[in-house]
């Protein structure tokens, strides 16, 4: 496990959406931003939903912690790369995208979520201690 509890896992991966804020230089945080979470086992993950250029996820690739509010917790977080080779976890992420968010949203929406090109732009949510 990532630090997470079981119930925190269960509360934030059954939550709709997620606040995600990542933390500035002098340690206070940037503005929260709603994106999707899914939990893939014992893991938590976001992915930017436009790309590599998206303000909050250039933020927290560049910091690399902030501080996630989601299913009523709220957690300082390490944001850890996930790499686009590992076609088993991105196959199983899109799966539980589709499966969590697919059936309330067009497919235009899900294709922004879903496939190789989010691959790059993928995080994990470590829970710092």
């Amino acid at each position: 496990m990532t630090g997470w509890t079981a119930d925190q896992l269960d509360r934030v991966g059954e939550a709709e959406q997620l606040e995600v804020a990542s933390e500035r230089p002098d340690g206070s945080l940037n503005p929260f931003r709603t994106v999707w979470v899914v939990r893939v086992d014992d893991e938590l993950f976001i992915r930017s939903a436009y790309g590599p250029n998206n303000g909050w996820y250039r933020r927290a690739r560049s910091t690399g912690t902030g501080r996630i509010k989601a299913g009523g917790v709220i957690r300082d977080v390490t944001f850890a790369d996930v790499p686009a080779e590992d076609l088993e976890l991105h196959a199983a992420l899109d799966a539980e995208y589709t499966r969590k968010y697919g059936p309330n949203h067009a497919p235009h929406v899900m294709a922004t979520v879903l496939g190789d090109e989010v691959r790059e732009v993928t995080l994990r949510l470590d829970a710092q201690d």
